[in-house]
């Protein structure tokens, strides 16, 4: 599963956040490797990249029959540009593309940004 492009339907500039839903392999390898790795990735490109959070799933309360996820993961990038930098490179794909294929069992990636309340 590789990025390839951002859709040109992405509105504006600026500050994206990507909604992770998360299905484990491995939990251990996910947090204590996976995300490590990631954050080198990022310090190797010059790129910032913030996991604003993790948190468990508790139950599904509006799901689809049979759709379930172990945990979300939030990232904040400086834009959509940054992610896809971040996505498409070879330190990625060489250091922590790997390790995130082997920790999860099943991932849907949201881009998304925040909204005026």
């Amino acid at each position: 599963m590789r990025v390839v492009t951002i859709p040109d339907t992405v509105p504006g500039t600026g500050p994206i956040l990507m909604l992770n839903m998360l299905k484990f392999a491995d939990r251990r390898l996910y947090i204590e490797e996976y995300l490590p790795a990631f954050k080198k990735v990022v310090g190797i490109l010059g790129m910032e990249a913030k996991v604003t959070l993790l948190s468990d799933m508790l139950a599904s309360i509006i799901a689809d029959e049979g759709e379930d996820w172990d945990a979300i993961l939030i990232v904040e990038y400086a834009s959509a540009e940054a992610f896809l930098t971040v996505a498409q490179s070879d330190a990625y794909r060489d250091i922590a593309e790997p390790l995130r294929l082997a920790a999860l069992a099943d991932l849907k990636l949201y881009m998304t940004r925040r909204s005026a309340l």
